[in-house]
């Protein structure tokens, strides 16, 4: 019989903890257990969800190293959550999104739209009419899910833009130089981290703190906006001060 193991199958072999009678050196003991056992590490969680926008061979080697990845899913801000099936739904990636099903991750609506699956669709929108009307992650339509498709999802194009209501809902309009003057740093406590930073780019201003992305926000009126993926939220600006409305929370912060 070969007994020669690999470190790394035999940390996948080894229990939680050794009887006393298996007591070895440090060294040889497993590595130890994450506080955020039995959940995925969260990096991980997050590296599956970032690749999964595009990287299939990084796809293949996290699913094939941890099988539930497929299914994993992450926050990006204010309840902005997407999944690793999502993210390849909204950018049109086939081949990632059919890996995924393939290996566990549960279809939906925006998959089932950006891979032309156009009786899934009328299905959804005969079981619940309006559910066109709901966004996707990152507040993206399902409309824009179906040109992400291309020419497979020609016939679901068509047929949700014939519906009328299944794109985006237009921001309110809100002038460069009047957002360009909402852009600055915004302090809210003492600590290093206690800032918000909204970026004006390119046409759209940011909501950004230290160690996250920044969240594109959306004028609804009245220099009040809603982060991507978040329509429930509400930040708004009153000359240095910006206030976010978060279910839960209310936080003021002023420009420095």
């Amino acid at each position: 019989m070969n007994t020669t193991f690999s470190r790394r199958n035999w940390l996948r072999m080894a229990p939680l903890t050794l009887p006393l009678s298996m007591a070895a050196s440090p060294t040889d003991l497993p590595l130890a257990v994450a506080e955020t056992f039995p959940t995925q590490p969260p990096a991980l969680v997050r590296e599956m969800v970032t690749v999964a926008h595009g990287k299939f061979p990084r796809v293949r080697e996290l699913v094939e190293d941890r099988p539930s990845l497929a299914k994993a899913s992450w926050d990006w801000g204010f309840g902005d959550w997407e999944t690793a099936l999502g993210a390849a739904s909204h950018t049109g990636n086939r081949e990632i999104a059919e890996y995924l099903i393939a290996h566990g991750a549960r279809p939906s609506l925006f998959s089932a739209t950006m891979l032309g699956h156009l009786d899934v669709v009328k299905a959804f929108v005969a079981a619940q009419p309006g559910v066109q009307r709901i966004g996707g992650p990152h507040s993206i339509s399902l409309l824009a899910h179906a040109k992400a498709g291309g020419p497979k999802a020609d016939a679901v194009l068509k047929y949700l833009d014939g519906l009328g209501d299944a794109g985006a809902i237009p921001a309110v309009p809100l002038a460069e130089e009047e957002m360009s003057a909402l852009a600055g740093v915004y302090i809210f406590g003492d600590g290093p981290a206690d800032r918000i930073e909204i970026v004006f780019n390119r046409g759209q201003l940011l909501f950004l703190r230290q160690g996250t992305i920044g969240r594109p926000i959306y004028h609804v009126g009245d220099r009040a906006f809603y982060p991507a993926g978040a329509a429930a939220v509400r930040i708004r600006f009153a000359g240095s001060v910006l206030t976010v409305h978060d279910p839960g929370l209310v936080l003021t912060a002023r420009r420095v």
